[in-house]
């Protein structure tokens, strides 16, 4: 097996990207604070062609050179938002008819593989600070809260990584269900 060269994967321009159809899925990022974290995370909206990011509280904004290290441009390609009030943002998506979930582990929570989206539905997936997780407040505007299930030593998993996971559990159902068109 050979690996392809840059020149031979065929990228498209960040216009064509940006304007190409999205899954029905946006991210909330609640005061994560890690700006690499930030910019992995647009790169993986970029990669699993995901509506929009919004940027919430301390969440770093581009450009920043932290941010643009892990996105490598992706931040050129993906719709995102500052919104300095989570709150009004969450009541703002519920009145469009979006729906939250928290990923968060809660005494509610679903396992991911639990969970199937309903594909009339536009979805925000709030993920929280490395830290503290998702605030109490914020998880009493989501509709229901989902979870990625872990088996080793730690209970949770890093939120770039988090967000990848539970993006690709999406992406893939709508892959799944010939809702949006591959390569």
């Amino acid at each position: 097996m050979e690996q392809l060269k840059l020149d031979q994967l065929q990228r498209e321009s960040a216009e064509v990207v940006k304007n190409k159809p999205k899954i029905p899925l946006i991210l909330v990022l609640e005061n994560v604070r890690s700006l690499l974290n930030v910019g992995s995370i647009f790169r993986t909206a970029d990669a699993f062609q995901i509506q929009k990011i919004y940027l919430c509280g301390i969440t770093g904004t581009p450009p920043h050179r932290d941010i643009q290290k892990t996105a490598l441009g992706a931040t050129e390609t993906v719709s995102w938002e500052y919104s300095p009030n989570l709150s009004t943002l969450l009541q703002d998506l519920r009145s469009q008819g979006v729906e939250l979930v928290a990923v968060e582990q809660t005494n509610e929570s679903v396992l991911l593989q639990d969970f199937v989206p309903n594909l009339a539905h536009t979805y925000a997936l709030i993920l929280g600070n490395e830290a503290e997780g998702i605030s109490p407040e914020v998880l009493n505007y989501c509709h229901s809260a989902i979870e990625v299930p872990q088996f080793g030593s730690k209970h949770s998993l890093n939120v770039a990584v988090c967000a990848g996971v539970v993006s690709w559990h999406f992406l893939s159902y709508y892959l799944a269900h010939g809702k949006l068109a591959t390569r």
